[in-house]
């Protein structure tokens, strides 16, 4: 076996300032380990000294849906990210207080983050489609004490509505103009000072708080430490491939932990300039070209993109190195016919907004498809059944996070007001809620969420090998499957379809799907009931809503 020891070097890449790692013959990541000082900050200790090192260096390349660039360095991060901690400074945002970003994919976010983490105010990311209902229940959660907003006056009429009824959101700031005299953002950083002396913070203060999808239940807010940023090299380098002088591409908007996962923390530590494409609706013609336009070189994005790629187009990505796709199962059917058209072969992932990367197939290791990779060495990953004993190979269960000694990347907890609640870590065991198996070479397999497992004649059917093959029809684009009461079996399977485009729908097409899964279905599996509909419905982070469905 290999020994890698990456202590801080001149001569050796930046990241490895911040790690040890140990390789295997074979490149494999088998050992990781963070370094860090007591006071690490993102802010100061990645962005600054890559600034002070080579000022020009690309960090970030911005394109709006009207054909608008701007390309932004990491001299320019610096010096933006100064300026508007100074203007924050100057209002009153100090430590400790929790400040809601809802900016999309609008370049500010880049540096008015960082300037949150560099005066150390925690950052609440949140989506541009929120109900006045979910911003007042987020703000009321953590106690937001000032929003920075994209410039949508819809919004902003929301925002002031919600400040009516939350007393703890004393500022409003908005990107641009606004009706309704809050802050502007634009105007307040102009002319502030692009010197900041460094203000202590310590690496386990709580940086970030994403709240999860609430796919089932109100939504909870999860609490990061700085080091959730260090976390991220394994998903950046291992995972998503990145390269120092590399252009990647994370097809995600900021409200989500996914724009944390593909768009700043791992990425620019290794080195890699992030893409970011402000379109206002998905095509993926134009996402294709935008991708060969600026020669990207590594891309991440959800199933959903997938499909739609493969689907409707005939890919060519002349210039992209390597895939990845997290945040619902990829069946192999669409990763065949990107790989036929690409060349590529898609690496699937798998964690949660309570983790970085758990589950993934890294590089060293050959990529399996339809198979979400093995454990990142951070985390002690295994497969439990109902019983809490561990499932033998090939043996479904619930897959596990089991907590070991100064563990990195794992959430401080569920924040609400200025308390964390980490009891749902319980006896050092974060449950995932998702069903899976690992096979003999440590390879997991998604199964579906636990709660999602159909109950049909005495057996229980996850509902992915049952939508893999289905989304192997021709005519289909996409399909959810779930069960549907029925007085017999107690649970009949039902499937829900999205048809490609100019598909005429009839009870025909919806025979022949039936026959073309069932035909290769055990019996207790088979599809006895199919639904064409116009839509999935979806959370804003493209998960479809199986409680819903």
């Amino acid at each position: 076996m290999r020994t890698e020891y990456c202590h801080p070097s001149d001569t050796e890449p930046f990241y490895r300032q911040f790690c040890e790692e140990e390789l295997d013959e074979t490149g494999e990541l088998k050992r990781f380990d963070l370094r860090f000082s007591e006071n690490y900050n993102f802010g100061y200790d990645v962005v600054d000294r890559i600034a002070d090192h080579d000022p020009e260096k690309k960090a970030l390349v911005w394109l709006g849906a009207d054909g608008e660039e701007k390309i932004f360095t990491f001299g320019d991060i610096r010096r933006l990210s100064n300026q508007a901690a100074n203007a924050f400074l100057a209002h009153g945002i100090k430590k400790g207080d929790r400040v809601m970003l809802i900016l999309k994919r609008s370049y500010e976010y880049w540096y008015a983050v960082v300037a949150l983490h560099k005066i150390g105010a925690v950052a609440v990311p949140a989506s541009h489609m929120l109900t006045l209902e979910d911003l007042v229940y987020r703000i009321r959660k953590v106690g937001i004490s000032a929003v920075i907003a994209l410039h949508d006056e819809s919004l902003h009429r929301l925002l002031h509505l919600a400040q009516s009824e939350c007393t703890t959101l004393k500022q409003i700031w908005t990107i641009g103009s606004n009706s309704y005299r809050f802050c502007n953002f634009t105007k307040e950083i102009e002319g502030r000072s692009d010197s900041l002396e460094r203000i202590p913070t310590k690496a386990n203060d709580i940086m970030i708080v994403y709240f999860t999808s609430g796919t089932t239940g109100y939504p909870k807010a999860v609490a990061h430490n700085h080091l959730y940023t260090l976390a991220h090299i394994i998903t950046a380098r291992y995972w998503q491939r990145v390269v120092d002088g590399g252009l990647h591409l994370t097809v995600a908007d900021t409200g989500w932990g996914k724009a944390s996962w593909g768009k700043i923390y791992g990425q620019w530590i290794l080195g890699s300039a992030v893409l970011v494409y402000d379109f206002e609706s998905f095509d993926s013609r134009s996402l294709v070209n935008v991708m060969n336009r600026y020669e990207v070189t590594t891309f991440c994005a959800p199933p959903t993109v997938y499909r739609y790629m493969v689907k409707r187009d005939n890919i060519n990505l002349p210039h992209l190195k390597h895939a990845t796709s997290a945040g619902e199962y990829l069946p192999p059917e669409i990763s065949r016919q990107f790989e036929k058209q690409t060349g590529i072969t898609v690496a699937e992932g798998y964690g949660q907004t309570e983790t970085t990367l758990l589950i993934a197939n890294l590089a060293g290791s050959k990529t399996r498809r339809g198979s979400m990779g093995k454990a990142s060495p951070l985390y002690d990953i295994q497969v439990v059944k109902e019983d809490g004993s561990l499932s033998e190979t090939g043996e479904p269960g619930e897959i596990i996070l089991v907590s070991k000694k100064n563990q990195r990347g794992l959430m401080l907890g569920y924040l609400s007001g200025k308390k964390i609640d980490a009891s749902s870590i319980r006896d050092g065991i974060h449950h995932t809620g998702d069903s899976g198996w690992k096979d003999k070479d440590g390879y997991f397999w998604y199964n579906g969420r636990v709660d999602d497992v159909i109950k049909t004649g005495g057996f229980r059917v996850g509902p992915v090998e049952i939508e893999n093959i289905v989304i192997e029809h021709p005519q289909v684009l996409e399909c959810s499957v779930v069960g549907v009461p029925d007085p017999l079996r107690g649970q009949a399977i039902k499937a829900l379809i999205v048809l490609v485009a100019d598909t005429e729908p009839c009870d025909e097409l919806k025979n022949d799907i039936r026959t073309f899964a069932n035909n290769r279905l055990a019996v207790f599996k088979h599809i006895r009931i199919v639904d064409f509909v116009d839509e999935l419905p979806k959370t804003s982070n493209g998960k479809i809503r199986k409680r819903t469905l």
